[in-house]
């Protein structure tokens, strides 16, 4: 077992450091840009350490010896090293900022891509709240990586190296006796980093954790409020920022300290410094020139270091953030394409599910079990039965939402798996219980079903809808923004929206989800309308409870646990007076005229099974 446990642990490092190594990959790719920052840096390090060195000429030169020539030299030399080291400082900014936000961009792209690409398991299993922090806190942490730490680290490091220059130069004796306190000056760097790490990783966990709890209770803050749960949801909400808070000042322990410890351990290497550096002096083995622009460099040197202290902090959020935006990125899609699909070019669009078995994951119960169902093009096909009974899964497996467990599911006679999924959903419309809309005008939610379409098209579908009048009726008319899922309308008129973009879509093969439960019975009448016009010579599926969307259907079939229980016609199922029966009776216990009736208008009932 401790081997087992070894052995999982080097294999998360391993991933780790090539998780790292793609990063550093990626910011190499701006060489050129990075070069130019590092000629900056230089720069600027040079200049600090130059200025360390004038300190010397200063006191001997001027105080000491009252060189007047020198008293004009000095301070020119000062203006011009200041002037260099701001247009260095200056130039490795703006550098280095425009390579860390081209690295952010690219992982928000990166993310918002594999994320939207991801099988509909995924988004299911994930809080959307979780994912939105992917993009956006996780990235921005590790934007503090790139953009601030990576510059720091290179202008500190060549600042540490010509600091170094400058105190062995001066008096390599005293830079000796210095330097025995550095290696325990870095020391708190590593120990601290790694817990800042540790408690970094909680701490964006937990934002995640709020964000989604922000998502779920403000999209659902009507039931909140109808259940009276403000209350309830406040204090889950405080404790939510009670554990954040109490990473977050875990975190800050350890950052904060990392600094005190290393002024204490500058502090022990200055005093050496003054007590040998001062014996020189009196001794007259140095000047007092040379001691002071000695102290200066070393006091100076202390700052780059002490500075990497706190920048590794920053480096370890930001590896932590790189661990968690990787875990989207390398999250394995289930929907897998044939490295050679082929193009859909078929006659017909008939559908066929040939022993099809299906469950959401390995250890779940089938969902659909021996499920052969055969719909002919233009066919009507109504799916009924008690919630759970796996309606919604079957229709799922057919633009490959999910795949099937076995069995495969054929569309004209071609295995849907052998197409390119583009090709296949771009033959498929569906139509939900939920009407999913944009934050945008009513014209570009209706074009969303084909860019292309002109105006006029958009138009002629919106009639076909019947959504026509109540669009011409709005202020703005098509050009309407219709606010966030499209709160600004009703029910009925969202769902004539989503019927005209399937219309402009115009696919062969569609699918109706509940179309119109969620709907009171006037408007009902009118998006069963809108649903007549759309599914004119299409295969269609149509789940529904109702029985004005299952009396005019082809056929009617019946699941219950995943199996195919019944099917026939609407007729043929009364009459059998089986499970269907059963069905329509619960239905019509709420005074329902005789399901059988059709007249040119469909018959409504009031309820669901």
């Amino acid at each position: 077992m401790p081997d087992n446990k070894q052995l999982m642990i080097n294999r998360i490092k391993n991933r780790l450091t090539t998780r790292q190594k793609e990063v550093v990959s990626l910011i190499a790719a701006y060489w050129k840009k990075l070069l130019a920052a590092m000629v900056s840096m230089i720069v600027v390090a040079a200049c600090t350490s130059l200025s360390a060195y004038l300190v010397k000429p200063m006191l001997d030169d001027i105080f000491i010896k009252q060189d007047r020539q020198m008293l004009v030299i000095i301070p020119i030399v000062a203006i011009v090293v200041f002037l260099l080291k701001g247009i260095g400082t200056y130039g490795q900014e703006y550098l280095m900022n425009y390579v860390g936000e081209r690295i952010i961009q690219f992982y928000r792209n990166a993310l918002y891509q594999s994320i939207i690409d991801l099988p509909m398991s995924f988004f299911q299993k994930e809080k959307t709240g979780v994912l939105m922090s992917r993009i956006t806190n996780d990235v921005n942490v590790l934007k503090g990586m790139v953009s601030n730490a990576v510059t720091n680290v290179v202008r500190d490091v060549f600042t540490i190296i010509g600091l170094i220059g400058v105190i062995f130069y001066m008096d390599w004796k005293l830079a000796m006796g210095a330097f025995l306190v550095l290696p325990a000056a870095f020391y708190p760097v590593v120990v601290f980093g790694k817990l800042v790490r540790k408690f970094s990783t909680g701490t964006q966990e937990a934002m995640a954790d709020l964000n989604a709890f922000l998502y779920e209770t403000f999209s659902g803050s009507k039931i909140v409020k109808i259940f009276t749960m403000e209350e309830v949801e406040k204090e889950r909400f405080q404790k939510k920022t009670d554990t954040l808070f109490n990473l977050e000042m875990k975190k800050a322990v350890f950052k904060a300290m990392s600094s005190p410890v290393m002024e204490f351990l500058g502090g022990l290497g200055i005093a050496f410094i003054i007590w040998f550096g001062g014996s020189r002096v009196i001794s007259g083995e140095s000047t007092p020139g040379t001691f002071f622009s000695f102290l200066t460099a070393v006091m100076m040197l202390y700052d780059p270091v002490k500075k990497l202290s706190k920048l590794n902090n920053t480096i370890q959020e930001g590896a932590a953030a790189v661990t968690r935006i990787y875990d989207v990125l390398d999250e394995p899609c289930e929907i897998v394409e044939k490295d050679a699909t082929e193009p859909f070019d078929v006659d017909s669009f008939s559908v066929k599910f040939e022993q099809v078995k299906f469950s959401y994951s390995r250890e779940d119960e089938p969902v659909l079990q021996d499920v052969n169902i055969e719909v002919e093009q233009g066919e009507i096909l109504a799916l009924v039965g008690k919630s759970g009974g796996g309606k919604t899964s079957l229709v799922n497996l057919i633009p490959r939402f999910h795949d099937t467990t076995e069995g495969n599911i054929y569309i004209g006679g071609r295995n849907i798996r052998d197409l390119s999924i583009k090709s296949l959903r771009s033959r498929i419309s569906i139509v939900t219980q939920e009407p999913i809309l944009f934050n945008e005008s009513v014209r570009d939610n209706i074009r969303y079903g084909r860019l292309d379409a002109t105006d006029g098209e958009i138009e002629d579908a919106a009639r076909a809808a019947y959504a026509y009048n109540f669009i011409t009726g709005f202020p703005k008319g098509f050009d309407t923004v219709i606010g966030e899922l499209g709160n600004r309308l009703s029910g009925g008129e969202k769902q004539r929206i989503c019927i005209a973009r399937a219309l402009l879509k115009d696919s062969p093969v569609l699918i109706l989800d509940e179309a119109t439960s969620a709907l009171d019975a006037e408007s009902e009448q009118v998006v069963q309308k809108a649903l007549a016009n759309l599914m004119k010579g299409r295969t269609t599926f149509v789940i529904a409870h109702r029985l004005s969307t299952v009396a005019h259907a082809s056929r009617v079939i019946l699941l219950k646990n995943g199996r195919i229980v019944e099917q026939g016609t609407h007729d043929e199922l009364m009459d059998k007076m089986g499970e269907y029966y059963k069905l329509q009776k619960m239905q019509s216990s709420n005074n329902v005229i005789d399901s059988r009736c059709k007249g040119e208008a469909y018959e409504y009932i009031k309820g669901t099974a």
